[in-house]
């Protein structure tokens, strides 16, 4: 069943002096009415924290001792990581070869094994199947656990404490876990799901009317689903969710914006919601962009931040 608003209230409670509140700033250059929340300031430098913590909280004894296991281009590999060593939880993570060398090198630093057998999203995902047959270990799902959403919903939860006259929430999406959390935080609010062109899970899955594979080729790694959830995309369809498309292009300047403009050194996922409003494909003048994690390599940053 997907999450209800007071599911995340609820989450917000079991997580509450876990997480850091991330601050939210104003964004005049975007718009007179633009607030950026700032989730790369979150523990492990992504929003995902808070979904993984709320999900750890909710398992059982035996769940905990078979070990957990995820799946992830890296952010959600790092919570988890991180979230397990907490509960001293015996952690593995499946990646993909190509995945971020320095996300691969942090979710190990944290103390989990990391699985890089796959050598794509979609692959991996296969991979993930045969561990959890093989392990019995009990999943931990980066995008597509109500659980997990409610945890992730608290984002907005204090974006509104923050700046309660936002009227539109434009959230960056790969499997759409953290928009699906966010709609059900805040269904008096309009919300908007932005995703790379290249990387368009939860776009098409809207578009069709149910989950269809994808193949991910977007320099906004962090957004990597092959597909979207199947909850996460009801929740999005019984919220009418909007659905809005970038380039490469629009990310990139994005980046260069929030790090030159906003001093916000985020990864390039992250600035898919300012892409989206410094392209004009918002339609809304109080709008709250979710900034959502910071994990990306120098050379990478360096890179776009070059190109201008």
């Amino acid at each position: 069943m997907p999450a209800a608003r007071e599911d995340v209230l609820e989450a917000a409670e079991r997580i509450r002096g876990r997480v850091h509140r991330t601050p939210t700033f104003s964004a005049t250059s975007l718009g007179p009415g633009v607030r950026l929340k700032a989730e790369l300031f979150q523990k492990t430098g992504s929003f995902k924290v808070r979904g993984v913590l709320n999900k750890l909280a909710s398992l059982g004894p035996d769940e905990k001792a078979r070990g957990v296991i995820g799946i992830s281009a890296g952010n959600h590999a790092q919570a988890l990581a991180w979230g397990a060593a907490a509960e001293r939880i015996d952690c593995l993570v499946v990646m993909w070869q190509g995945a971020s060398e320095a996300k691969i090198a942090a979710t190990r630093g944290y103390g989990a094994a990391v699985d890089l057998e796959a050598a794509d999203p979609a692959a991996a995902f296969d991979r993930l199947s045969v561990l959890l047959a093989e392990t019995g270990r009990t999943l931990v799902h980066p995008f597509d656990d109500p659980v997990v959403h409610a945890g992730a919903g608290t984002v907005a939860l204090e974006l509104l404490e923050d700046a309660g006259e936002v009227e539109t929430i434009v959230v960056p999406v790969g499997g759409g876990g953290l928009v699906a959390g966010i709609a059900a935080a805040v269904p008096d609010r309009h919300v908007v799901a932005v995703e790379p062109e290249r990387s368009a899970a939860v776009h098409e899955a809207l578009a069709a009317g149910e989950v269809v594979p994808v193949t991910p080729d977007s320099i906004a790694d962090g957004l990597s689903a092959p597909f979207a959830g199947a909850v996460a995309l009801a929740t999005l369809q019984a919220h009418d969710v909007e659905s809005v498309l970038v380039t490469e292009e629009e990310i990139e300047e994005a980046f260069r914006f929030l790090y030159v403009r906003a001093k916000l050194a985020c990864e390039p996922a992250a600035a898919v919601g300012a892409a989206a409003v410094l392209a004009g494909k918002i339609d809304a003048r109080k709008v709250g962009v979710v900034v959502s994690g910071g994990n990306v390599v120098a050379e990478t940053a360096s890179a776009i931040l070059a190109r201008r």
